[in-house]
């Protein structure tokens, strides 16, 4: 449950500094609805379907990407930032890991979490502004990002901000912990 408070938050840009911090976020979740894939020949359909009992994800570490593609000394891509809610006390409530590719146009959302004690605060909202903003700055056209079919909130939370579901993978996790799920693509327009 978020806390009473009216907590506000800083949003800067993530230093070395800061590696420990967002490394040691609680990204996991619990919902007690998942996005059923159905295929067809022509294309899919997704159901929104109770479970029961709730399911919690928690994402191993193991399952970070390959970061061969890294400049910064902070583990960054050059010119790809990390963005950080923080709290006035230096506590981290939430991070964007962002990548923009010039060559499309497209900022990648690599990376969203909100730590568990703030969710429902507008902390990802915050932090998915500053994404958008950085956008802008860069000149791209469209935001995207990928999504497990099992992450209920996150899809709605997405759907709240502007996204609309753009592409299905039934195969990215397949080799990993989460083998069986399904990876969802959504955009948005950069304005």
């Amino acid at each position: 449950m978020p806390p009473a408070d009216d907590t506000t938050y800083e949003i800067r840009t993530a230093t070395p500094e800061d590696t420990a911090l967002v490394e040691a976020l609680d990204g996991s979740f619990t919902t007690a609805t998942v996005f059923q894939v159905e295929t067809a020949e022509n294309g899919f359909t997704l159901r929104e379907t109770p479970v029961d009992p709730p399911l919690t994800k928690v994402f191993p570490e193991d399952e970070e990407h390959d970061e061969a593609e890294e400049d910064g000394e902070d583990g960054a891509k050059e010119g790809n930032p990390t963005f950080l809610a923080v709290t006035p006390d230096g506590s981290l409530a939430g991070f964007v890991s962002v990548a923009y590719a010039r060559w499309n146009r497209r900022l990648t959302v690599e990376d969203i979490e909100v730590a568990p004690g703030h969710r429902g605060r507008g902390v990802g909202r915050a932090l998915m502004s500053r994404a958008e903003e950085f956008a802008r700055e860069r000149g791209a056209g469209h935001i995207w990002l990928e999504v497990t079919n099992i992450n209920a909130p996150a899809i709605h939370a997405y759907r709240r901000m502007g996204f609309a579901l753009c592409g299905l993978d039934t195969t990215l996790y397949e080799f990993t912990a989460s083998a069986g799920e399904y990876a969802l693509y959504l955009s948005k327009p950069c304005s």
